[in-house]
């Protein structure tokens, strides 16, 4: 399983583009979150407009959504015609329908490949485009799911923006790789994650590795050595800071 980053920062992170992450297995490709300057990275590593099986939409923040319209203007463009799986909460398929309409007038109406929506709440299991798709509530501002995707014996947590909780941990345990938001050094606001505050969730659920991403940008600049020492420190697990575009193989 390859995972790439296709940007690992913040809303208003002018040197690190909007959080997402591409995940290929086995011939089959999916985006975790498409926000304002995701697009134009996924087409730096991807020129194949089949390509891409699948898009998850965590929660309904500009960064983490507002770059779907884009996304599928130039998927048209390059003349797709296979099927584009977009998978979330409630209201996902009424949510980016009406971005599009804003964003490019009667462009889903011109689309020549369809935009199969599929609502995941927690409790469910669903199987899509080869992978096995389950979710949790996060604490965020605005309601945020954060994501197990696995296949075989590889398992993935992404938390979308948000706290963890008592059902995202129970969602990311024994996890091969966990993707975190984590915004400031500690828990000082709510509705966001924290580099101590992920520290203690891998260690709490038994996770191999951790990648943190979407880092206040003044923070990430500043703080980034005091980080990683904090990360080195960890015992029994590996964590890191990924940069845009880093490669992994589970």
């Amino acid at each position: 399983m390859e995972i790439r980053f296709i940007g690992v920062g913040e809303a208003c992170d002018s040197n690190y583009g909007n959080t997402s992450i591409l995940i290929k297995n086995r011939g089959s490709s999916h985006l975790l979150d498409c926000g304002f300057s995701v697009p134009h990275n996924y087409f730096t590593y991807c020129s194949d407009p089949e390509e891409l099986d699948s898009l998850w939409i965590s929660h309904f923040h500009g960064d983490h959504f507002f770059g779907v319209p884009l996304l599928c203007l130039r998927l048209w463009e390059m003349g797709r015609k296979k099927p584009l799986h977009i998978i979330g909460q409630e209201g996902t398929g009424e949510t980016v329908r009406a971005a599009m309409d804003l964003a490019y007038g009667n462009l889903f109406q011109k689309l020549q490949y369809n935009l199969n929506f599929h609502v995941l709440m927690p409790g469910e299991k669903a199987k899509i485009a080869g992978m096995t798709w389950q979710a949790a509530w996060g604490d965020h501002s605005r309601p945020c799911l954060a994501l197990c995707l696995s296949a075989g014996n590889k398992k993935i947590f992404y938390s979308g923006d948000g706290r963890p909780t008592a059902e995202t941990a129970l969602l990311a345990g024994n996890s091969d790789l966990v993707i975190h938001e984590a915004f400031l050094l500690s828990d000082d606001i709510p509705g966001h994650g924290s580099v101590q505050g992920c520290i203690k969730f891998c260690q709490q659920t038994g996770t191999k590795q951790f990648a943190l991403v979407h880092i206040n940008r003044e923070i990430r600049q500043s703080e980034k050595n005091h980080i990683l020492q904090l990360l080195d420190k960890v015992p029994g697990r590996s964590g890191f800071l990924p940069e845009t575009g880093e490669k992994i193989i589970l």
